[in-house]
């Protein structure tokens, strides 16, 4: 069913909204430079630093988001909705809010950075706060993923397992988890371009130092008043990656419809 005609240019309006500042960025960039700037001290700094930090997120988002989707799957009624609606803030949080969430949360003087301030460990403004920071931003895509993959697999071959007497680890292991490895690629994959474009909560959190905290979207900020075809140059590459994760994450979805 392809709607009435009406809907026709609402939806070349609502393309063109998508479009046109992605080619106007497109159009900007100096390529003829294109490959001196990316692979700038500078550039190259930042972006080592945002691929090292967003592999680390994503993989911290894999270990704990996993088993939190299962436990949101877990729970009923009003608790769910109440838990769900707390988990996914993050995805409609401004990002400066939750950069000071985490700050009241693990700074110096927060909930549990004070204690382990005074133990000798500081968090806020080190490269351990981005990589906190691109979690807490990244987590919700993961924990969607898992809690919309169990509600439509079901338990019948679960089931099945357990009156063989399978455990409920070789059960997980065995049949639950292969089961939703397309969910779980595809939380995966968004969590890492979440985490690799993310800005206003690191910056608020863990500051821009060189080297240690400045990822490449602070980077991109930085340089669009000093050196504005870096800024470009380094804002395509990160469109390349958001382009690709896009493709790669929902192709499996688009795999199933066809079927």
């Amino acid at each position: 069913m392809t709607g009435p005609r009406w809907l026709v240019p609402l939806a070349v309006a609502g393309a063109l909204l998508v479009a046109l500042p992605l080619v106007g960025l497109l159009a900007r960039a100096s390529w003829g430079d294109m490959w001196a700037l990316i692979t700038a001290p500078a550039s190259l700094q930042a972006l080592a630093l945002s691929l090292r930090t967003s592999v680390a997120a994503t993989a911290l988002v894999l270990v704990l988001g996993v088993p939190l989707g299962f436990a949101l799957h877990g729970l009923h009624g009003r608790v769910r909705a109440v838990a769900r609606a707390v988990l996914l803030a993050p995805l409609v949080l401004p990002p400066v809010v939750g950069g000071l969430a985490l700050l009241y949360a693990f700074g110096r003087r927060g909930l549990l950075g004070g204690p382990l301030d005074e133990a000798g460990v500081s968090i806020a403004y080190t490269t351990v706060a981005v990589v906190l920071a691109q979690a807490f931003v990244a987590m919700p895509f993961m924990v969607v993923s898992v809690e919309s993959a169990l509600a439509a697999h079901g338990t019948r071959r679960e089931a099945i397992a357990a009156t063989l007497g399978a455990s409920r680890t070789r059960i997980l292991a065995r049949v639950t988890l292969p089961a939703l490895g397309p969910a779980l690629a595809t939380g995966t994959v968004l969590a890492f371009a979440r985490a690799l474009g993310e800005f206003g909560a690191t910056l608020t959190f863990a500051g821009s130092l060189a080297g240690v905290t400045r990822t490449t979207p602070l980077e991109i900020y930085l340089a669009r008043e000093t050196d504005p075809d870096a800024a470009v140059a380094l804002s395509i590459v990160l469109l390349v990656v958001a382009v690709a994760v896009v493709a790669v994450a929902y192709r499996p979805v688009a795999g199933r419809a066809v079927r």
